[in-house]
């Protein structure tokens, strides 16, 4: 992507600008091009929208997303957000929505070692509580549109972690055993060039020798599904002169036990 020239020496990156995108309009020099797909189509309105559940709603832009001419690599692509406490530092990562039910939005990693097990649960020797609040952004760029959903996480069963875990190709169910994912790996000094990797390909080597002959490789204690159980969900779809269109979905708790949610515009 092209960038802007800088108007002084401090700036490294100034206004970038470069080629639109797939459905954007070119920009003057300096200026960020415009979102018009949703322009043809009259925006986003509430009446586009499920009256009643924002699972429904991100369901059916998912399926749009999907379709082939969506043109959009990889939909269940989003970005994991947590928080450690008592600091506060945020962290995020890239990361594969595998699953969508009634309840939220899941995905699968370690939660042993793992900065978001940190961050979810706490540390292991107890010296910090953990934050059980994260979020999920989606973005599918040649629809223009962006999800955001905001609520608590929750381990999955061991069983239903199993299912998915049986679904991996071989080598990737070895590798949840072998990798102690965040920690550091320490350089080989017998072997030149080696920054770590080696380390790592050992222990990939110890878990192949473990799981020798074994077809049925139980899913690890520390690795499984993480729901998020949604509390806010934005729908985003991009506008013309950033005025975008924006409805929030909020959970409320119900009188007997059962929740709704309500569905406000929100300014841009």
């Amino acid at each position: 992507m092209a960038l802007h020239p800088p108007q002084d020496g401090a700036k490294l990156i100034f206004a970038p600008t470069g080629a639109p995108g797939p459905s954007e309009s070119a920009a003057a020099p300096g200026q960020a091009a415009q979102f018009l797909k949703a322009e043809r189509l009259g925006g986003l309105k509430r009446t586009d929208l499920d009256p009643e559940s924002p699972v429904t709603q991100f369901h059916t832009w998912f399926r749009q997303a999907s379709s082939p001419e969506a043109g959009v690599s990889h939909p269940e692509t989003c970005t994991l957000s947590t928080a450690q406490l008592p600091s506060g530092r945020v962290s995020a990562r890239m990361v594969y929505m595998k699953e969508l039910d009634p309840r939220g939005f899941v995905i699968y990693s370690n939660f042993g070692t793992s900065g978001k097990a940190r961050d979810l649960f706490g540390s292991a020797d107890g010296k910090s509580t953990g934050n059980p609040w994260a979020s999920l952004v989606f973005w599918w760029e040649p629809l223009e549109r962006q999800v955001r959903v905001e609520g608590r996480a929750e381990r999955l069963t061991p069983e239903e972690s199993q299912l998915y875990f049986d679904t991996r190709v071989r080598g990737s169910r070895l590798g949840a055993w072998a990798s102690q994912q965040s920690a550091v790996l320490k350089p080989d000094a017998e072997k030149e060039g080696d920054d770590g990797r080696a380390q790592l390909e050992g222990w990939v080597k110890e878990t192949e020798k473990k799981f020798e002959g074994v077809d049925q490789v139980p899913v690890p204690h520390y690795w499984g599904g993480l729901r998020i159980v949604p509390e806010r969900i934005e729908f985003w779809q991009g506008r013309q002169n950033r005025l975008h269109d924006r409805f929030v979905y909020e959970r409320v708790e119900g009188e007997n036990g059962g929740d709704r949610w309500t569905l406000e515009r929100l300014s841009p």
